[in-house]
């Protein structure tokens, strides 16, 4: 995979991927870092409590990924926007299987998601953010 970073107002964001077929992954950890530059998994995580991002995610899935798990993308979306409900990425990825996300341990680590779900979380943090991250 190559691997690439843009500029986006200030903020560096990683890349990896191929960007020309459409098969590019963007770090949401450097995307959450434009709002929280030292605890950035917690704004991932705190995105990923919303009813609309989880069925965002499952739509996503459904399109892309024929090995989705629905029954616990149902469970999700059920408990999802309730106070005490949590989902980290890797929970998301490890009882759906889901292929949208993908969570790296390590160094150069971090959490990373299709371009459509990069976006859309970019959305969510800053619509002006996004568009920098779009035109970087």
């Amino acid at each position: 995979m190559k691997n690439m970073k843009i500029e986006a107002n200030g903020t560096e964001i990683r890349m990896i991927g191929d960007i020309v077929n459409e098969e590019a992954y963007i770090s949401l950890t450097d995307i959450a870092k434009y709002k929280n530059p030292d605890n950035a998994f917690i704004v991932v995580a705190n995105w990923m409590r919303n009813h609309s991002t989880i069925s965002f995610l499952g739509l996503w899935e459904q399109i892309h990924n024929p090995n989705f798990k629905p029954i616990e993308f149902d469970r999700f979306k059920a408990e999802s926007g309730d106070n005490a409900f949590t989902l980290t990425p890797q929970q998301w990825i490890k009882a759906t299987d889901a292929i949208g996300i993908v969570s790296k341990s390590g160094r150069y680590g971090g959490t990373y998601a299709h371009t459509d779900i990069a976006f859309e979380f970019a959305s969510w943090i800053s619509p002006e953010f996004k568009l920098y991250i779009i035109k970087g």
